[in-house]
């Protein structure tokens, strides 16, 4: 009889905070099986990421775990630290939530893949070079060769998703623990990661325990799922019961706040008659120079699209095609090689200082990435508080009024206000960033991913706030996401970048319901949805339309 390669009995994750022990996962059971998956989802801060960085002994030092963890027979939880770090890259690979903080910034690339593999295997530099480049191929990294030189910060979110990916799966591990695996990746990507995840499994017959929201994820890769809320499972059955016949009223309503592809109401078009538009771009083309080995990169060519007073405009496309690199220009962040951007009547092309300042106290960011994009020495009150206090808006006890109102409104309790960063999970941090975002008024939102590290339940809450405010403080807002079914329920208008360049522009149903770019109808093609019947449908027809 096949023993499983992971086995979790009597589990528990608790941490010490202010003189109090608090449970962040509650007597666990589970199995991951040679050969199969294992999804866990749940809402953000459910323990889903806590309780799986505990099994290979990674939390921090106000943690700790009881119970039995066994990878292939030996329980990690009272093995010798040297059996562990053993176990971990070689037997254990994990993808990690957040490629920013989880990559070296110090290290390329390169060298962080062929550390792991010289760690664990007896091999010479030369050969360790040639199977990261082989590893960074796999994953579908642009120009592997010279990408092996790279350091993370010259790659955008996704392509350090992969990169990440590459690291783990350098080892051929026998259990690979996926937290949020293509949380930064866009869907084209994100099918071949699954495919190459799909690979692994049947090739060397591991198991696989992946961490996510994303239930279209779910229904394309688990052969079981567990379902979690506040540290607590509540439900354990196969993919195909837990999306058909769901048991427990959480994971009903789980299930419910999905998004899906095709099920979003018509939204009325804004009308741009007699209106000035609050961000615009003619001809823009964005260059990074050339750096040491590297030579100079276009990263946006002729980029020209405005955006109206109350109209969400969504930018989707390919991880690397330009889309963060427009976000950052149209607040200032990146400088313009040719072309204009104009904010609220304020042209950013002169460069100048005054002009960048009075255009910025007219916008909100939501970055990416939220663990890098906030402040680890500052609690989360005075990260949301900053812009108002720097922009002379309010102080003191307003200031402090002003800071509980923007938790209620991202949901987030007020007591969270002296808490850091590293003491949210992902979910909640992304929360904040949004809080933060909002502080002024802006008339413009960036929002550059700003749902990708929210659970569903979560995400669903967020989109009808986010809804609520543009249509009553009127602001416009840029959206730039990879989640298709997200943009479809948000956006008036759609623009599709490829390569740096825009390939399509046109109203919201236009584009879903008949994309006349090729690159577009692919984009479409390669959206997972939450239906494990329908999506392996959806895969097949993927495959054979490639072959």
């Amino acid at each position: 009889m096949t023993e499983p390669v992971l086995k979790v009995s009597n589990y528990n994750v608790d941490f010490w905070v202010d003189g109090t022990w608090y449970p962040a996962a509650i007597d666990m059971n589970y199995e991951v099986m040679p050969g199969k998956t294992l999804a866990i989802v749940g809402e953000s801060g459910s323990g889903k990421s806590s309780s799986s960085m505990g099994l290979m002994g990674l939390l921090a030092s106000n943690a700790r775990t009881s119970g039995t963890v066994e990878v292939k027979g030996i329980d990690m939880l009272s093995a010798s630290p040297n059996t562990v770090r053993k176990f971990r890259g070689k037997e254990v690979a994990y993808i990690f939530q957040e490629p920013m903080t989880a990559l070296n910034p110090v290290y390329t690339i390169g060298f962080q893949i062929v550390e792991t593999l010289r760690v664990h295997f007896p091999m010479g530099p030369v050969a360790a070079k040639a199977r990261a480049v082989e590893l960074l191929t796999l994953v579908d990294i642009p120009n592997p060769a010279e990408s092996f030189d790279k350091y993370p910060h010259q790659l955008s979110g996704g392509q350090k998703q992969r990169a990440m990916i590459a690291v783990a799966l350098a080892c051929d591990p026998a259990l690979l623990i996926a937290d949020e695996p293509t949380t930064a990746l866009d869907v084209t990507v994100q099918a071949e990661i699954l495919d190459l995840m799909r690979e692994l499994r049947t090739k060397l017959n591991s198991g696989i325990l992946l961490i996510t929201h994303d239930m279209g994820v779910v229904a394309d890769m688990a052969d079981e799922i567990l379902v979690m809320k506040d540290g607590v499972t509540v439900e354990h059955d196969t993919a195909d019961n837990i999306f058909n016949r769901p048991k427990h009223p959480y994971t009903q309503q789980l299930l419910a706040a999905v998004p899906k592809l095709g099920s979003a109401p018509s939204r009325t078009a804004i009308s741009s008659e007699n209106a000035r538009p609050v961000l615009s771009l003619k001809d823009v083309t964005i260059e990074y120079p050339k750096r040491g080995r590297q030579p100079a990169f276009q990263a946006a060519k002729n980029i020209s699209f405005e955006i109206y007073p109350g109209e969400i405009l969504g930018l989707v496309g390919e991880s690397g095609s330009g889309k963060t690199t427009i976000g950052r220009a149209s607040i200032g962040l990146l400088p313009i090689k040719e072309g204009s951007i104009e904010v609220s009547g304020i042209d950013l092309s002169s460069g100048s200082s005054k002009a960048l300042r009075e255009a910025r106290s007219h916008t909100g960011m939501v970055f990416q990435d939220p663990a890098s994009s906030l402040n680890p020495r500052l609690p989360i009150g005075e990260s949301i508080g900053e812009p108002l206090f720097l922009a002379k808006v309010a102080k003191g006890e307003e200031l402090a009024h002003r800071i509980e109102d923007l938790l209620d409104q991202v949901e987030l309790p007020r007591s969270y206000r002296n808490r850091y960063p590293h003491e949210l999970s992902g979910g909640q941090r992304q929360r904040v960033g949004i809080a933060r975002a909002l502080a002024l008024n802006p008339d413009i939102l960036i929002a550059d991913e700003p749902t990708s590290a929210l659970d569903v339940s979560i995400q669903a809450r967020f989109l009808d706030l986010l809804q609520e405010l543009q249509e009553s403080l009127k602001f416009a807002c840029l959206f730039i996401s990879h989640d298709i079914a997200v943009v479809e329920i948000l956006a008036h208008r759609i623009a599709v970048m490829q390569h740096g360049r825009l390939v399509e522009v046109g109203d919201r149903d236009q584009i879903l319901r008949s994309p006349k770019d090729p690159y577009t109808q692919m984009l479409l093609a390669a959206v997972p949805v939450p239906d494990p019947a329908q999506q392996k449908l959806r895969r097949e027809a993927r495959n054979a339309a490639r072959s």
